[in-house]
């Protein structure tokens, strides 16, 4: 029988979809399943961007280009100065989402055997992303008990080695909603310039920041121009994930170079989502400022009943729609897999993603999990009492 490659059968399971087929089932035996687990939100998708594809009289579907139709790239400029960063269409590569634009980047500044430096938890997909190209992710961990704040420079350069390519932060983070200070990301810039690495920035969650607090783009630091690579989608901006546009950002020439070698091995994005992408971009604030202010109350809400439950540890997310919440279990893996297949309330029960999918340190997150707080409060709260309930079972 033919064999799989070796990194074929390293590739990671996501954390975050591997329990579907006991929801599924949990579904099909009469419950009803609140879903924690994935970062879909309910949020609905802006009418400009859905009217532009409903509308739209186009006779024959063609190929877009490779990059990105000028058109959008030429939008995103616009999209990006208003964020106070200056970059032209020729810095864009667009891709089939930010996975696709990870994937490429990752592929176009790695060789086989490199490594990459991640502070964790991180996005689980970065452990898959590397692991298809062959390169190590070295974790510096951060911790729940300063809010999964950016680790000291010090352990960053214990990992660098010949062989580091680059360092990756998500701003604000998945899993964490942890928000990088401007001190944190200069912090950052000098370390990629003393030693000679890629910054890359994956902030897909730019728009979603709170309580007064502003993000700071990796493309606002100056000297980086050659280091800096912002990783970017309209999947969580616009509540488009099924639209799968993303793009890779640089002024780095020879590196968008590479990367538009990889997008025309995959021919083009598609052409679809493009012209519905190209329409979100005319969303106004206001779409912004509700669906922040919707967030801040679901969080608040979420974090208030989490801390109603003996012995369970929460950070409070700064952006993003995630947080960490630590258990009084030894094993959230298996608590996860219990609460689908064993445990109901009223027939409802709670999908969390177990954290220890977001972690490369064996052993790590072990009694931690995600939770996305994408539902509505009311929601929250009779998913967070199932929770309490389940704990109370399980621990018994």
């Amino acid at each position: 029988m033919p064999k799989i490659s070796q990194k074929g059968l390293k590739m990671p399971q996501s954390p975050i979809r591997k329990l579907v087929p006991f929801a599924e089932d949990a579904k099909k035996r009469g419950n009803h399943v609140y879903h924690l687990n994935i970062g879909q939100p309910d949020i609905k998708t802006p009418k400009i961007a859905l009217n532009a594809v409903q509308k739209n009289d186009l006779e024959v579907l063609a190929y877009a280009r490779s990059e990105g139709s000028e058109t959008y790239r030429e939008k995103l400029v616009t999209y990006y100065k208003s964020k106070d960063i200056h970059i032209n269409a020729s810095d864009i590569v667009v891709t089939t989402g930010g996975s696709e634009a990870l994937l490429f980047t990752i592929g176009s500044i790695t060789d086989f055997g490199d490594e990459i430096i991640i502070p964790e938890p991180f996005y689980a997909n970065y452990n898959g992303f590397s692991t298809a190209n062959g390169v190590t992710v070295k974790p510096v961990i951060s911790t729940i008990e300063n809010g999964f704040a950016l680790p000291k420079i010090s352990e960053f350069e214990k990992q660098i080695t010949s062989k580091t390519k680059a360092i990756i932060i998500c701003n604000p983070g998945n899993p964490t909603g942890y928000l990088y200070t401007k001190e944190e990301v200069e912090k950052l810039a000098k370390l990629a310039l003393k030693h000679d690495l890629f910054l890359i920035a994956d902030e897909v969650y730019r728009e979603f920041v709170y309580d007064g607090l502003t993000h700071h783009s990796v493309m606002n630091e100056n000297g980086l121009e050659n280091h800096a690579i912002l990783i970017d989608s309209v999947s969580k901006r616009y509540s488009m994930c099924g639209a799968r546009i993303g793009c890779v950002v640089s002024k780095n020439k020879e590196l968008i170079a590479t990367v538009i070698k990889y997008a025309q091995a995959r021919l083009s994005p598609p052409t679809f989502a493009l012209i519905a992408s190209e329409a979100a971009l005319d969303t106004p604030q206001s779409y912004f400022n509700d669906v922040i202010e919707e967030y801040v109350e679901r969080r608040d809400t979420l974090i208030t009943e989490l801390n109603k439950i003996d012995h369970v540890k929460v950070s409070k997310p700064k952006g993003a729609f995630y947080l960490i919440a630590e258990l009084p279990v030894k094993d959230a893996d298996h608590f996860a897999q219990w609460l689908l297949e064993d445990f109901n309330y009223n027939n409802e029960t709670v999908m969390v993603a177990p954290a220890s999918g977001f972690y490369s340190t064996k052993g790590s997150g072990k009694n931690q999990i995600r939770i996305a707080y994408v539902l509505k409060k009311e929601d929250l709260v009779k998913a967070v009492e199932i929770i309490r309930l389940a704990l109370k079972e399980y621990q018994n």
